[in-house]
């Protein structure tokens, strides 16, 4: 939430109501340690997913695949 107050959420996404961003603030905080794990086991993955597209070989195998379709 960046700091923000659920108003400020509010105002930024006024798509939500207040109930459903204060809702989302008591789900979160009642389950953050699951949460926070499970978002830093994304964050793990995108960043091997990352190292994986950024490896030469990896991009010629994958031009190959591509070319060979």
């Amino acid at each position: 939430t960046q700091g923000w107050s659920p108003e400020e959420i509010h105002f930024q996404h006024p798509g939500l109501s207040l109930a459903q961003i204060h809702a989302a603030l008591t789900f979160y905080y009642e389950n953050q340690a699951a949460l926070d794990a499970q978002i830093h086991d994304w964050i793990d993955e995108e960043a091997q997913l990352l190292s994986r597209v950024s490896d030469p070989a990896f991009r010629r195998r994958l031009a190959g695949l591509k070319h060979s379709a």
